[in-house]
């Protein structure tokens, strides 16, 4: 039995090497992490949830960082051994398998799901990762390669939704779900690219008469999108700004309420840009090509607001819920056009599903283009999820 001091205070405690000491300190840091951001939990909080000095933590891992990759490391295992259940002779068949399984994945493993959520652009290779694992099993699903946009199509949808479903009781149907893959949700609408793709972006514009409170908001989303949330403090964005601490708490209660309203002004920027940038006389499926092309091309443009909104997650979670809803009643306002008024009817739950599955795509395609470094054609990814809108990725196949 090996005894050791802890950091903090000269008691001894005493600890056995047991096997399963990794396994403690990890399924703290699970529970610690999937509650708050990962900046804000220590290797000391660690240890005190696994009942273990901040000593032994050091003979397993190297930093907090090592524990971190080996949570999302297992996930990834995790996931691809739940994948293996995956069955089905026909496509029907293999696309209800695996959106069943990641449904379910993500409803029992909400912890996981959590702190992945965090680790998918913290540690982009591990979002890399995951994503060729999810086009091997749609390859196999579909019985070919599979592109970026047939990823972001049928798994996007489905891993938004699912994760929608697990931690924010949004209400889906599978049922639904599996018919969006299979057949699209605009069955039957046809688009035309010169419609969709010809168009004059118009930037949003600069305020020339920039007050204090413009001025500390501009300097904060800058800093945030870069360091972090707690990687960054008032004095900074003062001093970013030019302005004095004291007209900081002129404007804002505290850094916290600072951090919400950068949320809100991200969510009123992109809502504005694609509807001001929006062309005249598209129909429904055009409209969210278009949607989805400009999205992009406004990550393009001011890439820290996607950051913030994702650490907003867990810094101000009620905030990106409202940011979130805010989308979802822009597609309430439109309602059912050109959705198969069928589905709807025998399916109370496929307007919503649709909804978050449109969501989802864009939310992916928004981590690809502003997390990941490789190429991407935005057009011919915009043209394929299209496609699979009006026609669905079976294309006639069952």
């Amino acid at each position: 039995m090996d005894t050791l001091y802890t950091d903090s205070e000269d008691t001894l405690i005493a600890e056995t090497d047991e096997p399963d000491t990794a396994s403690r300190l990890e399924a703290s840091a699970i529970r610690l992490f999937s509650e708050r951001w990962y900046s804000s939990v220590s290797v000391a909080e660690i240890c005190r949830g696994a009942d273990l000095s901040n000593g032994i933590f050091y003979r397993y891992y190297d930093n907090k960082e090592a524990i971190v990759r080996r949570i999302l490391e297992d996930t990834i295992l995790r996931i691809e051994q739940a994948l293996t259940a995956m069955t089905g002779e026909t496509l029907r068949e293999r696309i209800a398998s695996m959106t069943r399984i990641l449904v379910r994945f993500a409803r029992e493993h909400r912890d996981l799901v959590t702190v992945f959520r965090e680790g998918q652009y913290r540690f982009f290779e591990y979002e890399r990762r995951l994503t060729e694992l999810y086009r091997r099993t749609l390859g196999r699903v579909l019985g070919r390669n599979t592109s970026i946009a047939d990823y972001l199509f049928a798994v996007g949808g489905i891993r938004f939704a699912a994760v929608r479903a697990a931690l924010h009781n949004s209400a889906i149907s599978e049922d639904a779900l599996i018919d969006i893959i299979l057949n699209g949700i605009f069955k039957g609408n046809n688009w035309a690219g010169d419609k969709v793709f010809n168009l004059t972006v118009t930037p949003s514009p600069i305020n020339l008469n920039e007050g204090s409170r413009e001025r500390l908001l501009r300097a904060g989303k800058r800093l945030f999108g870069e360091k972090g949330f707690h990687e960054v403090n008032i004095h900074e964005i003062t001093d970013a700004a030019g302005l004095s601490v004291g007209a900081f708490y002129r404007h804002f209660i505290g850094k916290e309420t600072f951090f919400e309203e950068l949320i809100e002004s991200a969510g009123r920027e992109v809502r504005h840009f694609i509807t001001a940038n929006l062309s005249p006389g598209l129909n429904r499926l055009e409209r969210e090509m278009q949607g989805i092309f400009l999205f992009g091309v406004f990550l393009s443009l001011d890439r820290w607001c996607y950051n913030i909104v994702r650490e907003g997650e867990f810094v101000a979670p009620a905030k990106v819920r409202e940011y979130y809803a805010a989308f979802e009643k822009g597609y309430r306002k439109v309602g059912d056009e050109a959705m198969d008024t069928s589905n709807i009817e025998t399916d109370p739950l496929y307007r919503d599903t649709a909804i978050e599955f449109m969501l989802g795509i864009s939310h992916y395609y928004g981590i690809e283009l502003t997390f990941d470094d490789s190429p991407h054609n935005a057009k011919a990814i915009v043209e394929t999820i299209g496609n699979y809108l009006s026609a669905g990725i079976g294309q006639g196949r069952q």
